[in-house]
């Protein structure tokens, strides 16, 4: 059976499209910055009804208007967000905001959204309100606005003075008596806690409340003179609780009354507003020549969706106060919306009834000094969905090689900098929670509260957990082989490591003991339900890291084709493994593919391995360029890196030294992704204690064998370069040979320095190798959340307990690996597989390996010890929104710092409704 031709792509080819697609991209990066001042017609795209290809149009034609916002190298060079709307109460307009302000293009002016968010964070805090609730009052919202500002860091890309004084205040003195405790109170809070916030409200009532104050800035006032009270005293948070004394009675009725959607429309046309105000063009020239950087319009794509579905009621919620609120602000450049789907009748007539135009003729509207009153309907026709398209091509803006910080400080310099910082410096000090400093996670190294190295019993340990797979195994045989149906996984894994060391770098027995946990709980469960089908795991050894992976493959495959003589149980039905991404396990995917067996990945993540099987392999990880994705935005955005001079404040890395193993399958991969992502500059340095290196990958600054050389190259860099980040992709081995000679060396230890790095440190970090390694801060991903976290599902502590309480029974000593994330990732992989072996029994008892396939393809989701796992059908890639998981060591006590997808099950659970740095896979 030949397979299906692929999809049309492409921008829809219909009579008029190159017109508007030129006059799109120009409309976003104008040749003159000038244009910019143009404000462009809100822009629909009606795909028509398309019936079950509907969706599938809408997504096409945003992915092809999204081109225009990337670079070839996928970087963003014009700000944009992808407006969806989940369920039909969402507020868009907050939707928006957090796309464009977390998508930024490098070194162009940043929209800090300043009016929006105390905005949006009250209207937050009085929608979550309970039943019942009265005006929580004005000082309620100041404190949440505030207190929310500062813990998101919102504004730490801007820089600004250090705010200290919040940090020592934030501690609770009710415990603390005498004349300490009144000291405290009345007047180290006073400076620390009540000055910053009343300072903070005035300066935001200021900007939004009165435009007499400050008269000669436009914009000034906006929210006083929407609401009527420019004359008034109220400050901001006094309106906003005025709002909530409205509108809480609404909000306490039903979704579906006519009343809450009325309270619903205000808070969208307020907010919607506030960002319109707040994406105003900054005024050329003066003394900040950041003004000057604008050089490109913001973009919204708002996806429509189909009528009745969840979501349509927010997105016309959204467009209707867009489009009033745009005739009420004189701010520019205005971004420019373009709405994709069949708008509804209702929306259409909210929005004036505009009349379909062209193509030709809405390009021209994007280009007009006075737009028309109403938006641009185009009506696309069925016929050019039929075929490919026209492609977008990606819009250039002038783009700057210096961050805007940069060129500010060169430009204050000369304007006796230094009476300025003393003048008013110490009064902003207590005024801007915009900047913080606080690092990611705490300032803990990984020797912080350290024990004693663990000992590991690596040929004990090993033989424990091969032991109960054969127990398990002879369980299957006696029991059920002879009176129902039993069928055979394989388990493909590396040698055992040979030496107590060499265990710590590779996951061997944890992942073990995950195939022999879930092996045991699906033989538990089949006593007593038919239906299951219990499973005998061939576990088999493929050479020392895999290096015998395809010659196995190969043997199976023979082995399989001969299987009629043998008995039933025998029959192999499916596969686990690889659990390291190598060119030798690449090539043993490409000779199981070929075969047809179903194979269930465990920790192997490289893309490559996926792109080499696409029609039995099965992914259960996150791939590295989701991963790699997540970690540039985590590293370039969060404050993680040491600031010189401190050693308990961090700033975002504007600076990466990537180590990779151009051999390595998984190392290049990683590597070569994250520079794509990485929005600084990225030297990488090629090593590999086996003095073999690769072809492919990103571009080396040099190679090395040694750890001695390696850490002289990365000294002189984070000499030269101190907020930099060390970037680890290459394998576990060879991270314990750098940290240890970075530790002889000594010469640039006397600062703490930042490590993050791939899933494969888990090995080795959780062992406590590092535990005197006091200059160390490491944060690496991984599969699951930590049981300890607040977060982790019911699941996920369940399944710790059990891993517990079998390594208790099964072997001695103290394990290193509670929390490593090899064991739940082979026991929920092995789940997958186990569950299509049991659907395919239901609908054929011969359980044949095709049906297994047709299982997988149809989809399996369940609620497992690492999260929400839910395949999508027909592709073979990760299951949907997989969860990953950035942690930061200390001791031998990971913590989590971040945590993308689904670790459990609902739409809130998504990588693009996460925020930074998880939407930057989603």
């Amino acid at each position: 059976m030949h397979p299906p031709p692929p999809a049309p792509t492409g921008f829809p080819d219909d009579e008029g499209a190159d017109d508007f697609v030129r006059m799109f991209r120009q409309a976003l990066a104008p040749a003159e910055r000038e244009s910019l001042a143009y404000t462009p017609p809100l822009v629909i795209l009606d795909v028509g009804d398309g019936g079950a290809e509907y969706d599938a149009r809408v997504r096409r034609v945003v992915e092809a208007l999204e081109r225009a916002s990337r670079n070839d190298q996928d970087r963003q060079t014009v700000p944009h967000a992808l407006v969806r709307a989940s369920k039909d109460s969402d507020l868009l307009s907050v939707t928006a905001a957090r796309g464009l302000f977390f998508g930024l293009p490098k070194n162009m002016t940043p929209d800090r959204l300043p009016g929006f968010w105390p905005l949006s964070d009250s209207v937050s805090y009085i929608r979550n309100l309970g039943q019942g609730a009265t005006a929580p009052g004005s000082q309620t919202l100041r404190d949440h606005a505030f207190d929310q500002l500062r813990l998101n860091r919102r504004q730490r890309h801007e820089g600004g003075p250090q705010v200290f004084l919040w940090a020592l205040g934030g501690g609770d003195t009710s415990q603390v008596g005498g004349w300490r405790g009144f000291l405290l109170g009345v007047l180290w809070h006073r400076v620390t806690r009540t000055l910053p916030r009343w300072r903070w409200e005035r300066r935001k009532t200021r900007r939004l409340m009165r435009p007499g104050v400050l008269a000669r800035r436009r914009r000034q006032g906006w929210l006083g003179e929407a609401l009527g009270m420019a004359e008034g005293s109220e400050t901001v948070f006094e309106v906003m609780d005025e709002v909530a004394d409205r509108q809480l009675p609404r909000l306490a009725l039903p979704e579906g009354h006519p009343r809450h959607q009325e309270s619903l429309v205000a808070f969208e046309k307020l907010l919607t507003r506030a960002l319109l105000e707040d994406l105003a063009d900054p005024p050329v020239g003066r003394r900040r020549p950041r003004r000057r950087r604008r050089t490109a319009r913001p973009l919204l794509l708002v996806p429509i969706p189909r009528d009745g579905a969840p979501g349509g009621l927010a997105v016309e919620r959204f467009l209707r106060a867009f489009q009033e609120e745009r005739g009420h602000t004189a701010g520019r450049p205005g971004p420019l919306v373009v709405a994709v789907g069949r708008p509804s009748q209702r929306l259409l007539t909210a929005l004036g009834g505009p009349t379909a135009i062209g193509f030709g003729q809405a390009g021209r509207l994007l280009s007009q000094s006075q737009p028309p009153a109403g938006p641009a309907l185009v009506r696309l026709r069925d016929e050019p969905f039929g075929r490919d398209g026209i492609v977008v091509r990606h819009c250039l803006p002038r783009m700057f090689r210096l961050g805007g910080r940069a060129v500010a400080t060169t430009a204050v310099t000369g304007i006796s900098l230094f009476a300025v910082l003393l003048g008013v410096g110490a009064w902003r000090i207590v005024d801007d929670p915009d900047v913080s400093y606080e690092c990611v996670g705490g300032t803990q190294t990984v020797a912080e509260g350290a024990g004693a190295r663990i000992d590991v019993r690596a040929t004990e340990w090993h033989q424990s957990v091969r032991n109960q797979i054969n127990k398990e195994n002879e369980r299957v045989e006696t029991t059920y082989a002879k009176r129902r149906t039993v069928r055979t996984v394989v388990a493909f894994v590396s040698d055992p490591p040979v030496g107590v060391d060499a265990i710590r770098f590779d996951g061997l027995i944890p992942e073990l003991r995950g195939i022999a946990l879930w092996q045991q709980e699906l033989n538990d469960q089949a006593v007593n339900d038919p239906s299951l089908v219990p499973l005998l795991v061939d576990v088999r050894t493929t050479g020392e890291s895999f290096g015998n992976a395809e010659a196995e493959a190969e043997k199976l495959v023979r082995e399989v084709r001969d299987e009629a003589g043998r008995p039933a149980y025998e029959r192999v039905v499916g596969i686990l493994g690889f659990a390291q991404s190598r060119e030798s396990t690449q090539a043993a995917l490409k000779v199981l593919d070929r075969a047809r067996i179903p194979l269930i990945g465990t920790t192997a993540t490289a893309d490559e391995m996926q792109n080499a099987a696409r029609t039995s392999y099965w992914p259960f990880t996150p791939s590295n360029s989701t991963e790699a994705a997540v970690e540039a935005a985590f590293a370039s955005r969060e404050n993680i890196v040491v600031r010189e001079g401190s050693e308990t404040q961090c700033t975002p890395a504007r600076h990466a030294l990537v180590i990779e193993s151009s051999a390595d399958l998984y190392s290049r991969s990683l590597a070569d992704k994250f520079t794509d992502d990485f929005p600084g500059t990225e030297p990488v340095f090629d090593y590999n204690q086996e003095n073999q290196y690769g072809d492919g990958g990103p571009s080396v600054t040099m190679r090395t064998s040694s750890a001695d050389t390696l850490t002289k190259q990365l000294c002189a860099a984070l000499r030269e370069q101190p907020d930099s980040v060390v970037y680890w992709s290459a394998r576990a081995k060879d991270f314990s040979a750098f940290v240890n000679a970075m530790d002889r060396s000594g010469t640039c230890t006397d600062h703490d320095i930042t490590v993050l790095g791939g899933n494969e440190l888990t090995n080795v970090a959780q062992t406590g190798v590092f535990a005197e390694k006091d200059w160390l801060r490491l944060y690496y991903s991984a599969h699951r959340l930590p049981s300890t976290d607040a977060q982790a599902s019911t699941k996920t502590k369940q399944f710790v307990r059990r891993y517990t309480a079998f390594v208790e029974d099964t072997t001695t000593g103290t394990d290193p690996w509670r929390q490593d994330g090899h064991s739940a990732v082979s026991y929920d992989a092995f789940h997958v597989l186990s569950q299509a072996v049991i659907e395919a029994f239901q609908a054929d008892p011969t359980v044949s390996r095709a049906n297994v396939l047709h299982s997988l393809q149809d989809g399996i989701s369940f609620d497992g010890a690492t999260g929400y796992v839910s395949y999508g059908a027909d592709v073979n890639a990760p299951p949907v929104d997989k969860t990953l998981v950035l942690l930061r060591q200390v001791a031998d006590q990971p913590e989590a710092v971040v945590a993308c997808g689904a670790y459990q099950q609902g739409e809130d659970y998504r990588y693009q409704e996460q925020g930074v740095p998880c939407d930057a896979a989603g």
